[in-house]
């Protein structure tokens, strides 16, 4: 408020330019991956569609959003691949798909019309709010459900930039943290992991393009069936 008014020359000098700024206790936790009981827990509390995505999130190591929006022509069964572009970088991804995650979408109703989304639900949310907000809220309550995070009024508590929101060790995002530490504890190379799950950095892409399809299946092969 004084910055403003003395830009605005209401006032001639800034009463708080030598004083400190409080600083507030770090009350964020430290973000994890799941452990694979954890998982189970909440595959066995998931309803189908949740559940689909929870399975699409580990072994293709994507975002909510791309997960969400996924249609059946994004699926190559003849080639064993999926095929996407991010929503956040635009980046196309091809990625073989595990073995358990093609064992899964064989288990789905194929409606018949390729572009038809898989997640249909999901898919309508995001095309509606342009947004994935609604979509993690539920994934929260789910996390509740399974004694993984305490309920939450998902309403906001605060206005503009200046609000906060303690940062959970547990999110939809998590299962990215989960599939990248599952590739490393199988001695995945850290390249080929990151090729499979996808990173942003423009260092990270260039590791990409010397991984080749080879790789990434075998890759794609170390992920568990949970």
């Amino acid at each position: 408020m004084f910055k403003s008014a003395r830009r605005d020359s209401v006032i001639t000098e800034d009463p708080t330019e030598f004083v400190e700024p409080v600083r507030r206790e770090q009350v964020s936790k430290t973000k994890r991956p799941f452990t694979l009981a954890e998982l189970r827990n909440i595959l066995e509390l998931a309803g189908n569609e949740w559940r689909s995505m929870i399975l699409f999130g580990l072994y293709s190591g994507q975002r909510l959003g791309d997960i969400a929006t996924l249609r059946w022509n994004n699926l190559d069964l003849q080639r064993n691949e999926l095929c996407l572009s991010t929503r956040k970088t635009g980046r196309t991804m091809i990625l073989p798909l595990a073995a358990p995650l093609r064992k899964h979408i064989t288990s789905l109703h194929f409606p018949g019309d390729p572009s038809a989304p898989i997640h249909a639900k999901a898919f309508d949310l995001v095309e509606r709010q342009h947004k994935t907000g609604n979509l993690s809220n539920q994934f929260a309550d789910l996390l509740a459900a399974a004694g993984l995070r305490k309920k939450k009024n998902h309403k906001s508590a605060g206005k503009g930039r200046g609000s906060r929101r303690d940062v959970e060790p547990l999110s939809f995002h998590s299962l990215r943290r989960t599939a990248t530490t599952i590739l490393h504890e199988a001695g995945v190379p850290a390249a080929v992991a990151q090729a499979l799950i996808g990173h942003d950095s423009e260092a990270m892409h260039e590791l990409y393009v010397s991984v080749g399809r080879e790789a990434l299946q075998k890759a794609a092969a170390a992920l568990p069936e949970i």
